[in-house]
């Protein structure tokens, strides 16, 4: 594909639009957050404990991790469309059976086959890496990530106001509808943006080391995996904090429990202005200690004896703008160390984010247990983005020293 090509929305032979990449990218965040709200009821309804359906983050999460290793060869292999086109077929699928689920388990197995959406955000990064270099895609990606914001703001409180008016199953409505939009979307506006590995796919996995021997690809993967995974471990507790701390109602979890997105939003906006001019490393270094201060400053105040949901969600607005300014500058870094690997380093980067989100994810669920309060949380999540800081100024400590 030319990318110099003027953009006309709808035709696969210019560069993809604005609103695909948006798309690709927000998907699997909705399909990740919406039902969030009616995990309770859930429970409820398949006749399971609570701690089970918190599973279906965590293992949504795992599934999604492993794929991300597979989807960057496949589509330097055999391109992105493709690859982006079976995936969200298949997610239409799992989307169809989880609606059908007559029971936990069968629900859960469901749930696990969604996790294949992973291919649209993965190459969604990777389609715009295709079309930029590294500065300038951190701008695009900041942008794109600006309008996938918003479905971490709007999707929580959707889904308790469906949970609320119907039941469940109306939020798996919603996705299964998305879905099949974004693959009527993907098939008229989203051509091949990559040059064709003439690697075999074992070749293509061969080429992993080349990534894994590069201290720098580790720092950015590592800041940008540890500094989302104070989110993640969020998205695994906070509506256990919301339900039997505060003891929120669906609906008002819903609202709650967006403030991250809010953070997300400007964060990103904050990445599009800033990130060409001040450069990928020095965003992600600000990025990074704003997480930590305002998980520091959330611990303290529990510490003090101060518990409400509007301190504990109000602070949470600081996760999602470190997040918004430290993802898009460490997946550009990433994603620039071997240029041409930039699928590979794309699945791969994306894999140790959302495995350790998973496993992040699952030790909330493990550290809250009815009577406990949001402390273990707060605490867990401090922890990992004070390291995702350490990670960063390793990255910087380098480049000084090759005199990059």
């Amino acid at each position: 594909m030319d990318n110099n090509a003027r953009v006309r929305f709808l035709d696969s032979t210019t560069a993809p639009h604005i609103v695909t990449l948006i798309s690709l990218a927000s998907i699997s965040a909705l399909a990740m957050n919406i039902f969030l709200p009616s995990l309770p009821g859930m429970a409820d309804y398949f006749g399971v404990e609570y701690g089970f359906m918190q599973l279906s983050v965590a293992l949504y999460l795992a599934i999604n991790a492993v794929m991300q290793i597979f989807v960057g060869p496949l589509s330097d292999k055999y391109g992105r469309r493709p690859v982006i086109l079976w995936g969200t077929g298949l997610f239409c699928l799992a989307t169809l059976g989880c609606l059908l689920s007559t029971s936990g388990m069968m629900f859960m197995i469901f749930r696990m086959l969604q996790a294949v959406i992973a291919v649209a955000i993965v190459l969604s990064r990777a389609v715009v890496r295709d079309m930029f270099p590294a500065e300038r895609a951190a701008s695009i990606m900041g942008y794109v990530t600006m309008g996938m914001s918003l479905v971490p703001m709007l999707g929580p409180a959707l889904g308790g106001y469906l949970e609320t008016l119907f039941s469940w199953h109306a939020s798996f409505v919603l996705l299964l509808i998305c879905g099949v939009a974004l693959f009527l979307l993907i098939y008229f506006d989203l051509g091949e943006t990559a040059q064709k590995s003439g690697n075999s796919l074992g070749q293509q996995f061969r080429e992993y080391p080349e990534l894994l021997t590069s201290p720098r690809f580790w720092g950015y993967s590592m800041a940008a995996a540890l500094n989302a995974g104070a989110f993640f471990a969020y998205l695994g507790g906070g509506p256990f904090v919301g339900t039997e701390v505060f003891h929120l109602t669906p609906e008002n979890l819903g609202l709650y429990f967006a403030t991250p997105g809010i953070g997300y939003f400007l964060g990103n906006f904050i990445s599009g202005q800033l990130s060409a001019r001040m450069g990928i490393n020095r965003m992600i270094l600000f990025g990074t200690s704003i997480t930590s201060t305002g998980l520091i400053v959330s611990l303290l105040i529990t510490l003090a004896g101060f518990s409400h949901p509007v301190l504990f969600y109000g602070t949470m607005v600081f996760v999602g703008l470190g997040n918004g300014m430290t993802i898009p500058n460490a997946t550009s870094g990433m994603l620039s160390v071997r240029p041409h690997l930039a699928g590979t380093a794309s699945g791969l980067g994306g894999t140790m984010m959302i495995g350790g989100g998973a496993a992040l994810s699952a030790l909330a669920g493990v550290l809250l247990s009815p009577g406990t309060t949001e402390l273990p949380l707060i605490g867990l999540m401090a922890t990992t983005s004070i390291a995702s800081v350490l990670c960063i100024r390793l990255v910087i400590q380098r480049e000084r020293k090759m005199g990059l």
